[in-house]
């Protein structure tokens, strides 16, 4: 009973249904008095890298139904290659499980060829995939059109299959809502109107219509990029709606003004189609070729699972080490980080007091609206002292990153706190984010 929920949930826009597979695992570890807090911190992750395996086996075994042994083996290389697998599938995003869902509804698509095609089971995935994050309707638009378009018998793939699975996911979706919210609220639909028809979204930045196809599919891609292209001149014309599916997420996404990269995570897979294709067909040079890929993929793969950004998991351990102490009950920690830039309860698991800087946008419509964050940053020292103005309410600790010490040293040092940690965290520290994260610890008071 302690803990902390983030906007989206107090406006309904996220589902309880992707976070009740965690919280299932949560429990059980709990019932077996297993809780402790790596297994809390490293089973989420377990879990996800074993779906992810399973998911690079599906994107293998529909290749070679599709093609042959050889061509599957290519794919399966350059998927097991690319280094934005590598920084994403471990990761509990619901982008993850909506990528991972669309490999295995993938694998039952009646593609032209393939002998495993199931319209109930591609549907149901599909459906399991829009449950989690509603924009994995994208990709499958033109897949589902062109598969209507095809099917014989349309009645009956709109009656035995689309609205069976429609009725039974929405219907689950809702019940598993209604359990948490304690009220019937269609997440679906929130999740639209927020980031579509609002395009609130852009709060959190914007960029250019054009940056997914000049930065994010070029920088996922990486080094698969002229692969890629060489696979899209080379593949057989039934591979043509993949293409399409790529072209047509790019150019919808596009219309949105918040961009990230792993907003297009799902169409990695339908590239590394066209990467595999690309190998297999380059004869004499494929095992260059395949040196190259591994080699260029395995460093930014490496340092970006290992090193980049790291001290926002590593200063959260040293968080965690105030649970169990005995002055744990006086001990208080303010992150006065741009929010969210750390985990929370998660990987503490104690009732700690903590506190970081809100940024929800302004769901109100006022034009002046500026978030906390914002105005904490506007001016860190003038923050601090109106917020602090009495001793009894400082916390015992304070994490900021390196780039806002000497803005705030004055008040640091007025208010009787040391520097007990530094903690490495960027190589390319940016505006707000610096290259380490500092923790603070205030002097206890010496009473006469």
């Amino acid at each position: 009973n302690y803990g902390y929920l983030t906007w989206e949930w107090a406006n309904g826009l996220r589902s309880y249904f992707y976070p009740l597979i965690f919280a299932s695992i949560y429990k059980a570890l709990q019932l077996l008095a297993k809780d402790d807090v790596q297994l809390l911190i490293w089973v989420p992750r377990l879990a996800q890298a074993v779906l992810a395996a399973f998911a690079d086996v599906k994107l293998y075994s529909l290749v070679r139904h599709l093609e042959n042994a050889e061509a599957a083996k290519c794919v399966y290389f350059c998927q097991l290659c690319s280094w934005f697998t590598w920084y994403s599938c471990t990761r509990t995003l619901t982008n993850t499980m909506e990528t991972l869902l669309t490999i295995f509804a993938l694998s039952y698509y009646p593609i032209k060829g393939s002998k495993m095609g199931s319209s109930y089971k591609y549907l149901a995935l599909i459906a399991l995939a829009i449950v989690v994050r509603p924009t994995a309707v994208i990709p499958w638009v033109p897949l589902v059109f062109s598969h209507f378009w095809q099917e014989q018998r349309k009645a009956d793939l709109i009656l035995h299959s689309c609205i069976p699975v429609g009725l039974v996911t929405v219907g689950t979706s809702l019940i598993i809502d209604r359990a948490f919210f304690g009220e019937w609220v269609l997440v679906q639909l929130n999740f639209l109107k927020f980031n579509a028809l609002q395009n609130l979204g852009t709060f959190y930045g914007s960029h250019p219509w054009h940056w997914y196809f000049t930065q994010g599919l070029p920088v996922i891609l990486g080094t698969h990029l002229p692969f890629f292209i060489h696979g899209c001149v080379l593949a057989p014309r039934r591979y043509r709606i993949f293409l399409l599916v790529v072209i047509w997420t790019l150019v919808v996404y596009s219309m949105l003004g918040h961009k990230e990269f792993r907003f297009i995570y799902p169409v990695l897979p339908f590239c590394m189609v066209f990467c595999g294709y690309s190998l297999k067909h380059l004869k004499a040079w494929k095992k260059p070729a395949a040196s190259f890929l591994l080699l260029s993929n395995l460093l930014p793969a490496l340092y970006t699972g290992l090193v980049h950004q790291r001290g926002a998991l590593d200063v959260m351990s040293h968080i965690q080490q105030l649970c169990g102490n005995s002055d744990q009950s006086q001990a208080s920690v303010f992150i006065m980080m741009p929010c969210h830039s750390t985990p929370f309860y998660s990987h503490v698991h104690c009732p700690l007091k903590m506190r970081f800087l809100q940024c929800p946008p302004d769901l109100t419509g006022s034009e002046s609206y500026t978030d906390e964050a914002d105005v904490f940053y506007s001016d860190p020292l003038g923050w601090l002292s109106e917020e602090f103005h009495n001793d009894t309410a400082l916390p015992s600790h304070l994490i900021f990153f390196s780039v806002l010490e000497q803005e705030i040293s004055s008040f640091l040092a007025l208010r009787g706190y040391k520097k007990t940690a530094a903690i490495f965290h960027t190589h390319v520290p940016q505006g707000r984010v610096g290259s380490h994260i500092y923790v603070y610890k205030k002097k206890p008071e010496v009473n006469h």
